[in-house]
């Protein structure tokens, strides 16, 4: 049986810096002891995206006393942490230089294990931490670098059955602001707008729905939107309104296409995993635009209607955080899995899948996650 561990964790991958304590027991419940995290939206905002240089200079200039922080918080010092798990990648090279450069420090100042953390495979495994989940399951990840339908088998096993040929559905929301003349982040602010719009005034295509394939397509949705903004510019905010509802409505429907089949071909794949216990197969959404309400409730009635568990963690838990990597780091931990060495690098791109065909969204990360 698996000892009971705890585990510094640490992100810094994109624009929030991150420091958590996580413990795993012998039976793999979990107990966060601290979750620190530092926006960066305001240094951003500015620009209507994330500048790499100004995220990996504010990493630099917050990351030791957020550790410090969650340190106080959990109430341990490093010699009650049984190792330091740091993002080792996707994202932007410089922040994720910042965050595995001072975990190795620590690691090799207090002489401990260091784990190298895929950021995605921390999305990918939250729902075991939030909800006890037993593999295999289903995770949709919605951010603004990435989209993928990802088949996660086990701790180091992952197949992705879908993923973006162009823009990630987060990247679509915040350039969809942007042309409106929304505030950063875009995805909340289309949301806003989108509740006082008319979602069936714009005709807004759905890509690749009817398709069998399970990837996604946004630009040309993207396009739609640039154009019937400027037909009938100047625009009122009411005009805002409706494009943003019919914006929104044309994510939800292509969602309700591509994950449907997704999830049928997993009732396929695994027709007696779940029957024979009784529990529900499940469906996990990760990614910040997973805060966003109408796609959770899209989700949740397709899940319904299908017989799978619709499984969304917490907010804080779906963007980027420390407690995510602490967990996969635990979960490496459990599986014997050997530490890395003090040599390892950062990667700017890092699919789950290594065995898959190389698209743009393969492991891309150009914004958040």
């Amino acid at each position: 049986m698996v000892p009971f561990l705890r585990i510094l964790g640490i992100e810094t991958s994109c624009d929030e810096t991150a420091a958590a304590v996580v413990e795993r027991d012998a039976e793999g419940h979990s107990n966060v002891l601290s979750d620190v995290v530092l926006s960066q939206l305001d240094e951003h905002s500015a620009y209507g995206g994330v500048v790499p240089e100004i995220a990996a200079r504010a990493h630099v200039e917050a990351l030791d006393e957020l550790i410090e922080e969650a340190l106080k918080r959990a109430n341990v010092s490093l010699d009650d942490v049984d190792a330091i798990a740091a993002t080792s990648g996707p994202g932007l090279i410089g922040g994720l230089l910042v965050g595995l450069m001072t975990g190795k420090a620590i690691a090799r100042a207090a002489g401990k294990p260091l784990y190298a953390i895929n950021h995605l495979e921390g999305h990918a495994l939250t729902a075991r931490l939030t909800d006890g989940l037993s593999f295999p399951y289903l995770m949709l990840l919605v951010s603004g670098g990435h989209t993928q339908l990802i088949l996660v088998r086990g701790v180091g096993q992952y197949e992705r059955w879908g993923t973006t040929i162009d823009d990630a559905l987060g990247e679509a929301f915040d350039k969809t602001a942007k042309l409106l003349g929304l505030p950063y982040p875009g995805g909340p602010a289309v949301e806003r707008m989108a509740r006082d719009g008319n979602p069936d005034r714009f005709d807004f295509p759905r890509p690749l729905v009817g398709e069998a394939r399970l990837d996604f397509s946004f630009s040309g949705l993207k396009t739609a939107v640039r154009q019937a903004a400027q037909d009938i510019a100047p625009l009122s905010d009411q005009d805002v309104a409706d494009i943003c509802a019919s914006f929104q409505k044309a994510v939800s429907r292509t969602l309700k296409d591509r994950i449907g089949r997704g999830l049928q071909r997993f009732k396929t794949e695994f027709p007696t995993t779940f029957s024979a216990t009784g529990e529900k197969p499940a469906l996990v959404v990760a990614g910040g635009v997973a805060a966003n309400l109408e796609l959770r409730g899209t989700l949740q009635a397709l899940c319904d209607k299908n017989g799978f568990r619709f499984v969304a963690p917490p907010l804080h838990l779906c963007t980027d955080n420390a407690v995510m990597i602490a967990w996969a780091g635990l979960e490496r931990m459990a599986t014997g899995a050997a530490p890395d060495a003090l040599d390892v690098q950062p990667r700017s791109r890092w699919p789950l899948d290594s065995h898959a065909e190389t698209l743009i969204g393969f492991g891309k990360r150009g914004a958040k996650a």
